[in-house]
This record gives structure tokens, C-alpha cells and sequence, in this order.
């Protein structure tokens, strides 16, 4: 059974060609089982209901789903890639050089424990389902140091080859004719009551949502002054873009619409750092982009600028009392992120979660956890639907016919 959207009250599903609420299945009024219009448009009341209320706050935090794009049930490689289809290519692409060190062999310099290949029948090897690249990573960076002189450059190479893999495959261009996040950005921003801003927080390092914004002309503010050569100043997030309205008796402001806040807690393609700080410019540009690669160092290099800053920010907006928190392609395996989320549920009864992704039935510790927390009524709900597929359409108002 596949579930679609799965609240304190509800859970609607599919199977054999039927859907069901709670169990049940559903039907028209002739009692014939419901067609799928019919189902979706049941779903899209149920989660109207749960995020058109009067937020003051409402945020968005967009993992590496978000950018992945499916056609025809296949990945479309010029987008996003989930993080084993990353691993996959690394595998490849180190075999192929004489001059790097596969990746089983760097896993046996550092003691990887999980095989990174299994054996087919036909003979052939393929990377396996359960190597996972950020406990990899982890252990490949803590065993630097005891790296022997005589391999160390070898080391070295198939190390810098690695993290360039993982760059050039998550700097990818915004096509509006495919990809969603514009109309995306531009339904949930009019869920927003100025002077609020709809605030989007991504662990993304691509500039897909900046350049879906810019394609709708929204302003966004990432974090950067508004200088010829922009440079990081958190402040930058509390600022708003206002006009006088002059008036005869009074003076009114006037607030610019269309205009979000972007929170890059993972860094960005298009962020390098200079002797005067932290710059944003333009991709092609970039030699070193600052980037939180995937491993456990994650963590500590999070208490460094500008990753600090922006987690700091993320908390406080999870605490702000009548907020709503949309999430959509992060599947809560990044414990860090996770239980600032989970802790924030706890702690502030008015955080409405609204939870999406291609799989609403997950069975990581911090994915039960959530779970857990909407069966004891915290509000959580999860919906089946992702950012470049039906999202937006589900988030869009209901009107009962």
C-alpha cells in the first residue's frame, strides 16, 4: 500500500488500483471506487485545510530531492542526484584513472567496514545499496593524517577528485520548461501576510531556487549586501524593501512584494571567500566555492562562518510562535538539521510541519520520530508529492465546488 497523506486523524492510500482513507475504500456517490482526480482533489482539502490558516510565519526547507527531476519513473541526469547515484559515478570515474585510487581501495587504506561493491551473478560488480558515501567521506578525512608518504599523493589526488565530482555534478542551470521551483516559490509566497517574507532554507549548493526566483523576478535576499561585489552579512535577512506612500494627513509604507529570504546552510556554488570575507559571485567565476561536503565534519565546520549564522537563523525562525515549516526532498537522515527540527516541534506549539516527499513512509530513527510525534497530535502531516512534480499543485487553494 502506498501512502499519500498521513495526518493525527487521516491516512489516504493506494492499492490495487484503489484508494482508501483509513482503511477504507473510497467511492463516488453511485458507490463505484473513486478515480484518482477525485482522490487527489480529497488530498489537496486535507492539506488545505492544514497550511491556509493565518501563519505569521512560513518556511521552507528544501533538501537534495528538491532539485532531482524524474521523467517517465527515471531520474533526469541533468538535474539533481539523489547521494548514492553520486556515489555510483564516483565508483566509475576513480576506476578509470590509473593515477587515483579506486574507491574499495580507499576504502581499505581507511577501514571503511561496509564493502563498496557487490559481485553479480552474470559476474559483473556493482556499488552496493548499503555503502553510504557520507559515512565514507567521514572516515576518508579522519584517516588523513595516518596516510603513509609513500601513497600520500595518490591520496591526495583521488581525494581533491572526488569532492571536484561531487561539485561538477551539483552545478546544474534552472530550465522553467521542466522544473517547478518557480511556480513553487510563487504559491507558497502568497501564503505569506507582509510585512512577513516567505523564507526558503536549502541544503542545496545549486542556484536552482535563485534562478527560478530571478525567472518570476523576485528579489531575494541570500545574506548579501546589495554592493557592487555583494559580501555575507547575516543582518542582511532582517531588512525589508519599503516606499513612502505620501499622503496628505499621513505617511504610509509600502512594502515590495515578490521578495523572499534564502538560507544556504550548506553553502553555495557561487560563495567564495577573500580577505575581505565571504563574496557571492557568479558560478563560472568561483575556483573554491564554500561548501558543508557530505560527511560527519559537517557538524563542526556548521560552527563556522557563514554556516553558523545561518543555522542560528534557521533555529530562531523554527521558534517564532505561529509558524508553518514546509519540507520537501529532505528525507531527515541529516541528524544535525533533523533534531533542530524535531527539538522545535516539542518546543513550540504553534510549529504547523507539513512534510513532503516522494516516500511518505521512511524508516530512519528520525523519520519514525516524526512520526511518532504526529500520533501523539503534535501537528505534523505528511503528503506524497515532490518539488518538480505535483507540490505546488497541492499547496495551491482549495475551492469546494
Amino acid at each position: 500500500m502506498i501512502d499519500f497523506y498521513i495526518s493525527a486523524n487521516s491516512k489516504y492510500a493506494f492499492e490495487d488500483n484503489k484508494f482508501y482513507k483509513n482503511g477504507v475504500i473510497l467511492t463516488n456517490e453511485n458507490g463505484i471506487p473513486m478515480d484518482e482526480f477525485a482522490f487527489k482533489s480529497l488530498i489537496k482539502r486535507e492539506t488545505s485545510s492544514f497550511i491556509h490558516r493565518t501563519f505569521s510565519n512560513i518556511v521552507v526547507l528544501a533538501g537534495a530531492g528538491a532539485s532531482v527531476l524524474c521523467t517517465s519513473g527515471k531520474i533526469d541526469n541533468r538535474f539533481g542526484k539523489t547521494v548514492f547515484m553520486l556515489a555510483d559515478l564516483i565508483n566509475t570515474t576513480l576506476k578509470q584513472d590509473s593515477n587515483l585510487f579506486t574507491l574499495q581501495e580507499l576504502a581499505q587504506l581507511c577501514k571503511y567496514s561496509i564493502p563498496v561493491e557487490t559481485i553479480e551473478q552474470d559476474g559483473t560488480s556493482k556499488l552496493n545499496t548499503l555503502f553510504n558515501l557520507e559515512d565514507f567521506l567521514s572516515d576518508l578525512l579522519s584517516f588523513e593524517k595516518f596516510v603513509p608518504d609513500t601513497v600520500s599523493d595518490k591520496y591526495a589526488r583521488s581525494k581533491s577528485r572526488i569532492f571536484d565530482l561531487i561539485v561538477e555534478n551539483t552545478s546544474y542551470e534552472y530550465d522553467n520548461s521542466c522544473l517547478k521551483h518557480s511556480a513553487f516559490i510563487n504559491t507558497v509566497s502568497h501564503l505569506v501576510r507582509t510585512p512577513s517574507k516567505l523564507t526558503i532554507v536549502t541544503t542545496n549548493y545549486d542556484t536552482l531556487i535563485e534562478d527560478a526566483a530571478d525567472s518570476i523576478e523576485y528579489t531575494v535576499m541570500d545574506g548579501f549586501s546589495f554592493s557592487h561585489r555583494p559580501y555575507f552579512n547575516s543582518d542582511m535577512f532582517e531588512w525589508n524593501l519599503v516606499k513612502d506612500i505620501e499622503n496628505i494627513k499621513t505617511r504610509e509604507l509600502e512594502y515590495k512584494k515578490n521578495i523572499i529570504n534564502l538560507l544556504k546552510l550548506h553553502g553555495s556554488l557561487t560563495w567564495e571567500r577573500d580577505t575581505k570575507g565571504i563574496r557571492r559571485k557568479e558560478k563560472a567565476d568561483v575556483s573554491n566555492p564554500i561548501m558543508i561536503f557530505p560527511s560527519s565534519n559537517k557538524y563542526m565546520q556548521s560552527y563556522q562562518e557563514p554556516y553558523f549564522e545561518l543555522f542560528t537563523k534557521f533555529q530562531e525562525l523554527l521558534k517564532r510562535s505561529n509558524t508553518l515549516l514546509i519540507t520537501t526532498g529532505f528525507s531527515f537522515a541529516d541528524n544535525h538539521i533533523s533534531q533542530m527540527i524535531i527539538q522545535a516541534i516539542l518546543h513550540n506549539k504553534s510549529l504547523a510541519t507539513l512534510i513532503s516527499d516522494y516516500n511518505i513512509t521512511q524508516d530512519n530513527p528520525n523519520w519514525i520520530k516524526l512520526t511518532d510525534l504526529m500520533k501523539h497530535n503534535y501537528q505534523v502531516a505528511f503528503l506524497k508529492a515532490t518539488m518538480n512534480a505535483d507540490l505546488s499543485d497541492y499547496l495551491g487553494e482549495y475551492y469546494d465546488d
